[in-house]
């Protein structure tokens, strides 16, 4: 699943744009993206806070277990998305 500040509006328009396999989850007070300290503030689209993009594979009792961070931020991500309208 992927977690986003986007609100649950606009996280279902990307699911439906993109077909994903997968679920987006509205985080849009950005709770979890800060507890995993992942928050870009003013990082988006009209200086909105946006979760920096990462992965991680939590075990059955949310301890963390392997995370990747993307270092470059949210740029080349967006670009790949621009690519599937």
């Amino acid at each position: 699943m992927a977690i986003s500040a986007d609100t649950p509006e606009e996280s279902s328009e990307l699911m439906r744009k993109t077909s994903l396999s997968y679920p987006i989850l509205s985080d849009h007070n950005a709770e979890i993206i800060k507890h995993y300290d992942l928050l870009l503030a003013k990082g988006g689209v009209d200086n909105r806070d946006i979760g920096s993009f990462a992965e991680f594979l939590l075990d059955a009792s949310g301890t963390v277990r392997w995370r990747e961070l993307m270092e470059g931020g949210p740029a080349a991500p967006l670009e790949a998305a621009k690519m599937l309208r």
